[in-house]
């Protein structure tokens, strides 16, 4: 009895927290906590190095905020797609993937490190010059990770789940992100 109890209270949950104007909320908080994740185990592995001394409360928060641009971004995002191109033949994935890989890939790196840039010293010029440093080893993971994943999103999915979907995914290159944000110029 309590077992179907417990069930039920998760389903009803999951109902309630992926459904109408909670969708929105739920794929922000997700994307707000993987990015957190992601800092944290990417600190975790600095501090293992020694490369860092102490965690960096600032950063992480940094991050979790990055989280949380993302996804507005990818909410509307995949909304927007499933309006413009109906359907889950191969065909429309591959549209889809080749939308989302040229256009809101870009955005999401762009949009990662203006938000990132608001809290820092020369809010403009970190961006500018992060940018130019930094944006292709990302966008280059990008290619490596996301074009699979997708294929397995767009087609499989339904809309309301993607950004979940998405944002598991996202857990290594969250990773990856904090990574090649925090390190230094000459490492690149």
């Amino acid at each position: 009895m309590v077992y179907k109890r417990l069930i039920s209270r998760a389903y009803n949950t999951i109902q309630i927290a992926f459904g109408g104007r909670n969708l929105i909320y739920t794929n922000v908080l997700l994307s707000m906590t993987i990015s957190t994740v992601g800092d944290v185990l990417e600190q975790s592995y600095e501090i293992f190095k020694k490369d860092l001394q102490t965690y960096d409360f600032r950063r992480t928060s940094q991050m979790a905020l990055s989280g949380s641009t993302s996804g507005i971004i990818c909410h509307h995002w995949y909304n927007f797609l499933d309006k413009i191109i109906i359907g889950r033949s191969i065909h429309n994935v591959i549209k889809k993937l080749l939308l989302d890989q040229f256009i809101c890939s870009p955005l999401i790196i762009v949009s990662f490190f203006a938000t990132v840039a608001i809290f820092e010293k020369n809010p403009l010029e970190n961006f500018t010059g992060e940018v130019q440093e930094k944006f292709w080893s990302l966008y280059k993971a990008e290619w490596v990770i996301w074009p699979p994943a997708q294929i397995i999103n767009f087609y499989f999915l339904p809309t309301k789940y993607r950004v979940l979907y998405d944002s598991t995914i996202s857990l290594g290159y969250d990773v990856y992100t904090s990574h090649v944000k925090h390190r230094k110029s000459s490492e690149i």
